[in-house]
């Protein structure tokens, strides 16, 4: 197994524990298929669907949905999400860096929190967008580098070893001159909108337990921490609420994310 695709398992495996967190990300969803214009009879990508709560909520409106995912658990849970809303979306377990679908396929492609990990950020750009019809939108949501998250993220990666070369730290996605760039000539017409999710918590250390056993890069960490070096653990914990504890108010954790939006040229 080569060096990235070992990286693309080792998210696969973190990502597999998500599905709780599906609780916090399902208002944004409402946000996003409204910010991206979805309308009945669209063809729409959920790309990075997760538990489905995009693509249910698309298709609650009336829209073709197909969502797709690297991890096969949250697979099943957005069939299941499926199937209680009585909406019928094509489930696809695949990789946003090879796309199976023809170009040209979809009237709108969406990402709630989904693409920005894809180790090539350029990768991810170009298949996105060649899967997208001429004059067809591409919407997502990300979580800016100097917000709650971002730096949430910026955090681990300090404990975690080094990612092979060339990729990318996740919320760069969050910056609007990166998202510019990386969309390039492509596109027109962007369009950003700023939002925050509002994800309760009894406390900062009951927040940081959630995340330990949800949050994909973290649980990764925890495990890799919990068996080698304990101590390195405690100084993350130790991190990682004392950042929690500058957006942690009233039982909530304030998490500030971009949502972007572009019409394919």
């Amino acid at each position: 197994m080569d060096v990235l695709q070992k990286f693309k398992e080792t998210q696969k495996a973190g990502w597999a524990h998500f599905a709780p967190l599906q609780t916090f990300t399902t208002i944004p969803a409402a946000r996003l298929v409204e910010h991206a214009g979805v309308r009945g009879g669209m063809g729409v990508l959920d790309v990075g669907c997760g538990t489905g709560v995009v693509s249910v909520t698309a298709a609650r409106m009336g829209a073709r949905v197909t969502g797709l995912d690297l991890t096969p658990e949250l697979l099943e849970v957005a069939r299941t999400n499926g199937r209680i809303a009585a909406v019928d979306v094509e489930w696809r377990e695949g990789d946003v860096e090879q796309l199976p679908f023809e170009a040209n396929t979809f009237d709108a492609v969406l990402s709630q929190f989904g693409h920005m990990f894809a180790p090539r950020p350029d990768v991810a750009a170009s298949e996105m967008l060649r899967v997208l019809k001429p004059g067809g939108t591409i919407a997502f949501s990300t979580w800016p580098p100097e917000m709650f998250m971002g730096r949430m993220f910026a955090v681990v990666a300090q404990f975690l070893p080094a990612p092979p070369p060339g990729i990318a730290p996740p919320p760069l996605w969050g910056d609007p001159h990166v998202i510019r760039e990386r969309l390039g000539s492509a596109v027109r017409d962007i369009v950003f909108a700023r939002a925050c999710l509002e994800a309760p918590a009894l406390s900062v250390e009951h927040y940081r337990d959630t995340t330990e056993r949800t949050g994909g890069p973290v649980v990764k960490l925890v495990e890799l921490l919990s068996a080698g070096d304990p101590a390195k653990l405690a100084i993350f914990r130790d991190s990682y609420d004392a950042l929690t504890r500058q957006y942690f108010d009233r039982n909530i954790v304030r998490q500030d994310y971009l949502m972007t939006r572009a019409t394919k040229n």
